[in-house]
This record gives structure tokens, sequence and C-alpha cells, in this order.
């Protein structure tokens, strides 16, 4: 599906073992500090699954977007995956695996916007604020094992 919009993906290498990068990412606001525009966090409730329901607000453009994530798959050290309910739905993808030098953290997602929010701004536009977003998340990631904070 790389040519929809609404989907990206991308890698990096964390300086931190598997464990240590899933246990990061298991909880919630790191994901608020980490993920740009992910403004809020909150009625957060374990599930059966080892995993998480939340509800966020998630700033684009200066509005505020209401939704709720819920983990289908916790699965560690390896994965984590969310379904977006709300206006933005979608999916993420975290997948981790060990390299000599910590952690592969791949990161895919895919959105569903409403049909004129891609008639505001056009797809190319969705598809380059998505990528950058994608990359600054898995940037701030690397950046909190990298040993300079």
């Amino acid at each position: 599906m790389s040519d929809d919009p609404f989907a990206a993906s991308d890698a990096v290498v964390v300086a931190a073992d598997p464990e240590t990068v899933f246990a990061f990412l298991d909880e919630p606001a790191n994901h608020a500090a980490i993920t740009p525009g992910l403004a809020d966090v909150r009625d957060i409730e374990s599930l059966a699954n080892g995993g998480k329901r939340l509800s966020y607000t998630y700033r684009i453009a200066g509005v505020g977007i209401d939704g709720e994530i819920v983990q289908t798959v916790h699965d560690p050290p390896a994965r984590h995956a969310f379904e977006l309910r709300g206006r933005l739905s979608g999916t993420i993808d975290l997948r981790l695996g060990p390299v000599d030098s910590g952690t592969e953290l791949t990161y895919a997602a895919t959105y569903d916007l409403p049909e004129n929010a891609l008639a505001r701004v056009g797809a190319p536009v969705v598809r380059r604020f998505n990528e950058r977003q994608l990359r600054a998340a898995l940037e701030s990631v690397a950046a909190r094992f990298d040993g300079s904070e």
C-alpha cells in the first residue's frame, strides 16, 4: 500500500536493548513526549492482552483532535500495535529487533483522514507531513538513549 498517502514507515537504531526500548514505549506518557502533535494522553486503562486503552488529543495546525487508542498487540520485547479510533483513525505498528548496536525500531502507520481534510491540503502534503511526523518520533526515541541527555 505504498501508494496510500496516509501510510508511512521508517526505522531507526536505538542504543539500548529491545527490553529497555519496549518498556519505554509501553508507557503512554512517553508517547506524548516523543510524538509531535500528541498533546495529551489520559483515561489510561489496562487491557487483558497486557496493552492499554487510552484517550488522546492530537494537535494539528492549532486544532485539537480527540480520539481513542486501543493496543491490539502487546508482545514484549518485540512488538506494540495500536488501533486509532475517532476522527483520526488508523493503525500504528512498532516492531523491535536486536542489532549489534542496540535495537532496530520500525514504526509503520496508516491513517484514515476525513475526505474534507484531503481536499483542503492534498495527498502529497499529507504524505510528507506523515513521513516527517513519523521520522521525528523515531529520532526522539533514539535521542532518549544516545547518552547525550
